[in-house]
């Protein structure tokens, strides 16, 4: 299921790009397309490093799981990538890998210049399946519904990867319908930083002080 983009297309056809990265089982892609009414899986599936090639060095995972989202940003070449965030119950190890493995998704997005947005994964599920708590069987089923697929998608890690991607585009929905910004890292600088005067009675009030003319 390869699709290409062609300069003929509708412009407000998007493609996101969801990735649900692992820290020793498979990385999960999928790739979905939408007007904003209508989905389109264009790819799926998950990433499955052989145990030989773990072995072999300490980067090898890395190396691959890069490779692969270098690779699927060249041929779906995706708006945005939508990247499922560390689980805080995590112990450490196990969540130091998953970072790692974050860390090189990361860098293939940014490398491309691509956006990315991250989502924890109980946003993920009361997104996709309206609850927090549930489990990957229900995931599949509520992703092959929203996106009226023909087969439950396998593995669960490419379902999860799908899930993620119809969470960013609900989240970009959400944020059309009430006017607000989609991508909070665009915005101006000016409304972050006070003018002097309003800094300083602002310290003033905090110190319980009248501010001085």
């Amino acid at each position: 299921m390869t699709a290409r983009r062609s300069d003929a297309e509708t412009p407000s056809l998007r493609r996101i790009l969801g990735v649900d990265p692992a820290a020793s089982g498979p990385t999960g892609y999928g790739v979905i397309e939408t007007d904003g009414h209508h989905f389109r899986v264009l790819h799926y599936g998950a990433l499955r490093i052989a145990p030989k090639r773990q072995k072999s060095s300490a980067g090898a995972c890395l190396h691959d799981v890069h490779a692969l989202l270098c690779e699927l940003i060249e041929e779906f070449r995706p708006d945005a990538m939508a990247v499922e965030s560390v689980f805080t119950a995590l112990n450490m190890r196990t969540a130091l890998r998953l970072a790692e493995v974050r860390g090189v998704v990361l860098l293939a997005a940014e490398q491309h210049g691509l956006e990315v947005r991250s989502y924890s994964p109980r946003e993920v599920k009361s997104c996709v399946a309206g609850y927090g708590h549930a489990d990957k069987k229900q995931m599949q089923l509520m992703v092959r519904a929203l996106l009226k697929m023909d087969e439950t998608p396998e593995p669960s890690d490419a379902a999860d990867a799908l899930a993620v991607a119809l969470c960013h585009i609900q989240g970009e929905q959400f944020a059309r319908r009430f006017g607000l910004s989609a991508n909070p890292r665009t915005a101006p600088t000016q409304r972050v930083v006070a003018p002097t005067a309003s800094r300083r009675q602002s310290t003033a009030r905090i110190s319980g002080l009248q501010p001085t003319r």
